[in-house]
């Protein structure tokens, strides 16, 4: 399976261009999409998932026209958006039992196997009979991916998938999502950096609307070697070394600022060369990207 996405664009009414001339080669496995909220991932997501349509540009699924083949794509897709409603009072089975229908699963005794082999893959079995309005935030996102996981699709699209989950949960979710990755197209949409670099082979950085960076996580690291520099600092210097450095990132760390800048050579002025990771990448990249437009 190959997911080819070419100079796809999207302006909504207020004048926001969402998507901003977005081209992508999407194999099998997981596939990280990052970017801040607002950055046009959920408008790619939608877009993908046949939701809404874009002004111009292609999508192709191994051949299949996604913006004008919809009702086949979807036969092929599997969807967990960002906000997963669920009906109150609905037991899992039951919900299940529903969207395979609506999946065009009609043989009620394939039905039940079906739903009872996605219960117990997702590790809910034992909670079956719960409505799935009382699980937790992590219990619903299995939940969630057993019903992405009806009919065997060949494309699998999860929006924001771990926000507020605990670690405990977040692991399971990482573990589920890296066995489902194995055979199919697998798109994580996310702004947790973490999620990307221990989940994915490939990634694309997208920041207003435009792909900033795509390839391996792990090479876009290796690229920033030698070149990400760190010194604590007092707060009251915070905005003088922001003026005078490629600030890229700060966070408190025992009360101080401990700020990340991008440098070609040694800065100097006390400052240590750190190794890298991908929220470096991340912020160094957007960071590049703003200085370019301004």
């Amino acid at each position: 399976m190959l997911l080819t996405i070419e100079h796809l664009s999207k302006q909504y009414p207020n004048g926001v261009r969402a998507l901003d001339d977005v081209s992508l080669t999407i194999p099998n496995g997981m596939y990280g999409l990052l970017g801040q909220n607002g950055a046009g991932k959920s408008t790619l997501m939608r877009t993908l998932a046949t939701l809404q349509d874009a002004d111009s540009g292609t999508v192709t699924l191994d051949g299949l026209d996604v913006l004008n083949q919809k009702d086949t794509v979807r036969r092929l897709l599997g969807y967990l958006p960002q906000e997963f409603g669920v009906y109150p009072k609905v037991a899992a089975t039951d919900l299940l039992d529903h969207f395979a229908i609506l999946k065009g699963i009609t043989n009620g005794r394939e039905r039940s196997e079906l739903v009872q082999a996605l219960l117990h893959r997702v590790n809910l079995y034992e909670h079956r009979k719960k409505a799935v309005s009382s699980y937790s935030g992590g219990m619903k996102q299995r939940f969630g991916i057993a019903q992405a996981l009806i009919g065997n699709p060949k494309l699998i699209i999860v929006d924001e998938p771990t926000a507020g989950l605990d670690p405990g949960e977040r692991n399971r979710f990482y573990n589920l999502l890296s066995e489902i990755g194995e055979n199919v197209i697998v798109i994580l949409s996310t702004h947790i950096v973490q999620d990307v670099m221990e989940l994915c082979n490939n990634m694309a950085i997208i920041h207003k609307g435009r792909v900033l960076y795509n390839g391996s996580p792990l090479d876009s690291v290796t690229e920033l070697n030698g070149k990400i520099w760190e010194k604590s600092i007092p707060k009251s210097e915070l905005l003088t070394y922001q003026k005078q450095y490629n600030v890229i990132s700060n966070k408190l760390v025992a009360g101080k600022p401990l700020v990340h800048i991008y440098s070609e050579v040694d800065p100097g002025d006390g400052f240590q060369t750190t190794q890298p990771d991908l929220e470096d990448v991340f912020f160094s990249t957007i960071e590049k990207s703003t200085f370019v437009a301004a």
